[in-house]
């Protein structure tokens, strides 16, 4: 079932001057497309928004793993999962099936979870795991897939040693990348590095003029759905003017809906030294704030980066309740240059989630 939301999005589109295909296409020369159907299509500027598709595991057994769309379009959930993977789909999944009674394995080729967030943020985190009973096996590569009578086996390697795992569902958590494959880019003599488009700053293919894009294909910043607005505001304004604008991905939050979520913005602390930045780093584990009276999830924390000579907010990287809105607070500060005295010196309402800042500063 299609969401109303891309319903209205796409009764948008029948306008005049706008004609709307529902077949796959692929290039054909520099600006010229071809569809399924045989129709072949020249125009001057070319968008590339194809949206994502998950990612090849290039094992035995990959047609039995489910993806993130049908994992939401299930009914009812299976007694035993296993998520291959161990980012944001693995670390909300997990938590909404443990929360509706299954048994829930992670099987996490990296040392951690959760590889864009802070490790200390992340050790908070996992507190609640333990307590929902989700087995993370962390630096474990899932090598196949086997149908058994019974439901799924996931064949892996953990330490060195042969593991596998009995699930009934076996969901793909392993990232997601541009679907560019049916394109053939090369025919558009469009430049790809690693896999990733070469784009200028105004999100224009640098070997092709005729070629922008926006979202998870131009793979700018984290596929966040306020970058693939922010990126499709940039590319209409140059194509409708020509190049002016240019991307800016300063303070751009990201959460993962776990309970507690967990949210980060801005450099992190590798990242700082990496620059050379003299920064001071105020980090609590704060859950004792809480009580089983005060929150139902009284994991918290919080590890915020400032810099020591102009005072200004470098990252923030909290969990806890509510951290998915103070995260904004934080992107606020980050994109618009505000110090840490600019936010101490600001009353919240209280008691909200703002009302901490104060202290994590």
């Amino acid at each position: 079932m299609r969401s109303p939301t891309r319903c209205r999005n796409e009764r948008s589109t029948h306008s005049p001057g706008i004609d709307t295909y529902h077949e796959r296409d692929r290039f054909t020369g520099r600006n010229t497309v071809q569809l399924e159907g045989g129709q072949a299509l020249e125009a001057k500027f070319v968008l590339l928004a194809v949206g994502a598709e998950p990612v090849s595991l290039h094992i035995p057994g990959e047609e039995h793993l489910v993806t993130n769309e049908r994992f939401l379009s299930l009914e009812r959930l299976s007694a035993r999962i296993a998520l291959v993977g161990g980012g944001y789909i693995a670390a909300e999944f997990s938590h909404i099936a443990a929360r509706a009674g299954s048994s829930v394995t992670v099987l996490q080729h990296a040392d951690r979870m959760l590889t864009q967030f802070d490790p200390d943020v992340v050790g908070w985190l996992i507190k609640t795991f333990q307590r929902l009973q989700i087995d993370v096996r962390t630096t474990t590569q899932v090598n196949s897939v086997e149908k058994t009578a019974q439901g799924f086996r996931v064949h892996a390697t953990s330490a060195g040693a042969e593991v596998s795992v009995d699930a009934d569902l076996v969901v793909h958590a392993a990232g997601r990348a541009p679907d560019f494959g049916p394109l053939d880019l090369a025919a558009a003599e469009i430049a790809m590095t690693h896999g990733h488009l070469e784009l200028n700053e105004f999100l224009q293919s640098v070997s092709n003029p005729a070629i922008y894009a926006a979202g998870d294909a131009a793979q700018a910043r984290p596929p966040l759905t306020p970058v693939a607005s922010h990126d499709a505001k940039v590319v209409v304004a140059n194509l409708l003017e020509g190049n002016h604008r240019r991307s800016n991905y300063d303070g751009v939050p990201s959460v993962a809906f776990t309970i507690p979520p967990i949210a980060r913005v801005g450099m992190t602390v590798v990242q700082a030294r990496e620059r050379g930045l003299k920064f001071r780093t105020n980090s609590k584990e704060a859950s004792s704030w809480f009580t089983s009276q005060q929150a139902a999830e009284p994991v918290y924390g919080f590890k915020v980066l400032v810099d020591e000579d102009s005072d200004r907010i470098l990252g923030a990287h909290l969990v806890g309740p509510k951290v998915d809105e103070v995260i904004n607070v934080f992107a606020l500060a980050i994109r618009h240059e505000l110090t840490a005295k600019d936010l101490r010196t600001t009353m919240f309402a209280y008691p909200t989630g703002a009302s901490d800042i104060d202290y994590m500063l």
